[in-house]
């Protein structure tokens, strides 16, 4: 009996973790930014308040729900402008000073899932929308490939990033390494050469666009 007793108890412990770690939100991810981040130490502390001020995060929902509104299949993306270089070397923080965003919502959400979708990217990702500028509506495209790590994102002609695997031709002083981690909380991330990295909307008082550098990252999220 007591046996018995022990052995439920452990099954309710289990499923009660599980219940307390399930995921309310899934789905794809993809970032660039206007440095590298796959990169070596001589690379990133040249670049270091020159570059990187300038970064595209988007979310692409496979299946979840958030304040209780179900959001598969529908996308978001937040532009950031910061005084100074953006990310985390997984030490210290850099220091970017202010930071304005713009906030894309997939056209295809409902009221209500425009709403949630918002309320996700500002708890997502809170540090860089404190200060949100504009949140527009575009038709919003993203796809990610793990496989060949080839990323696409695209929002109207106000942004888009496009992403191919790393080769080794890509690697100049042999010494490179994911030097910045993604800016937001993501699993199963890697890094990747952006083929581009645009945004051309006239909200947050600049545009930029950039080609050719090791600037950023496929991954997933899970919340």
């Amino acid at each position: 009996m007591k046996t018995l007793k022990l052995g439920l108890l452990a099954a309710l412990v289990l499923s009660l973790g599980q219940v307390a770690f399930a995921a309310k939100i899934t789905g794809e991810y993809l970032e660039a930014r206007t440095c590298n981040v796959y990169t070596g130490p001589c690379f990133a502390n040249a670049e270091l308040s020159l570059a990187g001020k300038e970064a595209l995060m988007a979310w692409k929902v496979d299946k979840g729900e958030w304040n209780n509104i179900k959001l598969d299949g529908l996308a978001a993306a937040v532009i950031v402008k910061a005084e100074g270089t953006l990310g985390d070397d997984g030490v210290f923080p850099m220091m970017a000073g202010r930071m304005a965003a713009v906030v894309l919502i997939d056209e295809k959400a409902s009221t209500e899932q425009h709403a949630a979708l918002l309320a996700f990217v500002k708890e997502t990702a809170k540090v860089y929308t404190e200060n949100v500028l504009k949140v527009r509506s575009v038709p919003i495209e993203l796809k990610n490939d793990h496989v060949a790590h080839v990323g696409s994102f695209r929002a109207g002609d106000v942004a888009a990033i496009e992403t191919r695997k790393l080769k080794f031709s890509d690697c100049v002083c042999t010494n490179e390494t994911v030097f910045y981690q993604p800016l937001t909380k993501v699993e199963n991330e890697s890094p990747a050469y952006s083929k581009l990295l645009t945004y051309q909307g006239q909200d947050l008082g600049t545009r930029f666009t950039n080609r050719g550098i090791r600037s950023a990252f496929l991954a997933t999220f899970r919340k």
